[in-house]
């Protein structure tokens, strides 16, 4: 396949890293001025993971699932084990990357699991949603969301968890252009969801619908009372301006794009987000500048990590299969 201008880029960048290597430290990730409280280091690279990397998520507290070739028809996501501290925290990588069946094709910033125990993978460039049901090892089902009315291409997705306004909605976000969407989702009777309709949020205040700046891709829900965070607030992983921003959101869940602040400069390929349900450290991966792994210790634990059910959306659902002659198990 052609590569996509993303990919030439971000090789670009890499082979730059690889020359200046002696002189590209941790040194260079910096704390916005409010959250000097936190700690940010690299784990490095994952071992045996092809570069560049994409989403990544907790399959348990001992196991992530990481995205490598991100971006390809090729790429595929992967199992590692991590190794922690005597506080819990991760601190390393142990084994090597190992395919998680032949999940992961176009995989992007988004890896998450959902209602359901169904893990949501984003594909870009192709502009779906690929899902994948408890125990299988292949996308149970892909959704063409281009069919809805994203802009190309869709890049990275997650849940509002319990605690947050609009729990249980689930949001999706494109790069480059950053619009940011609430997508309705109805069970399909056969352990996957169906999208029913998707709308672009306005995050702000200006005239017009306000995007997410900066090239956004992960992003995840921080709770109030963390330091540095008064409200709900949300950090979205920022590959094209290499930074991590922190958001203030609404009473739905989105971010607003007016309270933005710096949480991390100096990033190159800023591209997962995850939170570790052992400890709430942030964990970001990126996509060329080394493809490693950063973990993010500082955040209070979080109370839950679970996902609220559709709830009425599901006896929707159920309504729909009683009227519908023939369901797609598979997109």
């Amino acid at each position: 396949m052609t590569p996509s201008i993303r990919s030439i880029f971000a090789s670009s960048i890499t082979a730059v890293g690889v020359l200046l290597a002696p002189v590209q430290s941790q040194a260079a990730i910096t704390l916005g001025v409010d959250f000097s409280a936190y700690l940010a280091t690299s784990l490095g690279s994952v071992p045996g993971l092809t570069p560049n990397y994409g989403g990544l998520t907790f399959l348990n507290n001992s196991t992530i699932l990481i995205g490598g070739a991100a971006n390809t028809a090729g790429g595929q996501l992967n199992t590692i084990g991590v190794t922690r501290d005597g506080s819990g925290h991760v601190n390393g990588f142990t084994g090597s990357a190992t395919a998680f069946g032949s999940v992961g094709t176009f995989n992007d910033g988004g890896v998450t699991f959902g209602p359901g125990g169904v893990l949501f993978t984003s594909q870009w460039p192709a502009n779906k949603l690929g899902q994948t049901k408890p125990g299988s090892l292949v996308e149970d089902k892909v959704i063409d969301l281009a069919t809805f009315g994203v802009a190309g291409s869709h890049a990275a997705l997650n849940f509002v968890p319990s605690g947050f306004g609009g729990a249980g909605q689930m949001k999706l976000v494109s790069w480059s252009g950053g619009q940011f969407y609430t997508a309705t989702y109805i069970t399909d009777g056969a352990g996957t969801y169906d999208i029913a309709a998707v709308s672009q949020e306005d995050l702000g205040a200006a005239p017009g619908i306000q995007t997410v700046l900066g090239g956004p891709e992960g992003f995840v829900y921080i709770g109030a009372g963390n330091s540095g965070f008064s409200v709900n607030s949300m950090l979205i992983s920022e590959y094209s301006a290499g930074t991590v921003g922190a958001y203030d959101v609404d009473a739905n869940g989105n971010p607003l794009v007016d309270s933005r602040r710096d949480f991390l400069t100096g990033l190159t390929g800023a591209e997962g987000a995850a939170i570790d349900p052992l400890t709430g450290d942030f964990l970001f991966s990126t996509f060329g500048g080394g493809s490693q792994v950063v973990v993010v210790q500082g955040f209070l634990r979080p109370v839950s990590t679970d996902v609220p059910e559709p709830g009425t959306l599901a006896l929707l659902g159920l309504a729909l299969m009683g009227l519908a002659a023939v369901r797609r198990a598979r997109g």
